[in-house]
């Protein structure tokens, strides 16, 4: 359904249960899927590409061009994977000749006025806070939440399950499953609660704490402390993934308690 007050290029594809409301802009080289609602004043440019049953609020901005000096009018892409929410005033730039496309997975909640900037790539059931702003070419991957006002650097990071303080400046990498807050930012501890509703066991949480207590809290460095938990720990698909997040880290990560 689509509103007579509406403009739709002909150039754009909408699936045929797609609700366009009263003065959304669609521009050419669009895809909408099955399903996805665009609220009032909604404005969704070239490149485009809106997976089933999304919810996009009044005054959102999708795939205008990227606000990088860099760009010089390549053919790019921002995509949005099914069942996400994007509300108010959130601004999502498409990709560049880096990577060619800005990523929002699926089951996301993106919150008002929050900025995902160009060739940054968001997981599936990631949470971003309202105003946070994120720079071009970060990676979030799945289940991470960012609370209200953080910004994220260009080229950051941030793993698995992992929930940072609002009003946070993120500067370095941030390890799977941790919770990050303070100035500088540094380890708060586990994100036990997320996981726990995840369906983590209380061993497989203890496993990942003592990981942790490794690195940032027995006074070694990164790579003393890495040797410690290849050595000492088994072999675990968690244990594993925190080490390889570490190690292909070239920004750094956080700081830990012991290094404020």
């Amino acid at each position: 359904m689509i509103q007579p007050l509406a403009y739709v290029n002909p150039g754009a594809k909408l699936a045929d249960s797609v609700v366009i409301e009263p003065f959304v802009t669609i521009h050419k080289n669009v895809e909408i899927g099955e399903g996805t609602w665009i609220g009032s004043n909604v404005t969704i440019m070239e490149g485009a590409r809106i997976g089933k049953n999304c919810k996009i609020f009044p005054g959102a901005v999708i795939s205008a061009i990227p606000q990088d000096m860099k760009f010089d009018g390549e053919e790019t892409t921002a995509e949005i994977g099914d069942n996400t929410t994007i509300r108010e005033c959130v601004t999502i730039n498409r990709g560049t000749a880096s990577k060619g496309k800005t990523i929002i997975g699926k089951n996301c909640l993106l919150m008002a006025y929050s900025h995902i900037a160009h060739d940054t790539v968001l997981g599936n059931n990631v949470i971003i806070g309202n105003g946070t702003q994120i720079a071009g070419e970060v990676t979030i991957a799945d289940f991470a939440i960012l609370s209200g006002l953080v910004a994220v650097h260009q080229f950051v990071n941030i793993g698995p399950h992992v929930m940072i303080s609002g009003g946070s400046l993120v500067r370095k990498d941030v390890p799977p499953y941790t919770k990050a807050a303070r100035e500088p930012l540094s380890y708060e501890g586990v994100n036990s609660v997320g996981l726990r509703r995840r369906g983590y066991s209380a061993e497989k949480i203890s496993e990942i704490q003592e990981i942790y207590r490794n690195l940032f809290l027995r006074g070694m460095n990164n790579a003393k402390a890495l040797v410690k938990i290849e050595t000492e720990m088994p072999a675990t698909q968690e244990r594993d993934e925190i080490i390889s997040f570490i190690r292909a880290s070239d920004r750094g990560v956080m700081k830990g308690y012991l290094s404020r």
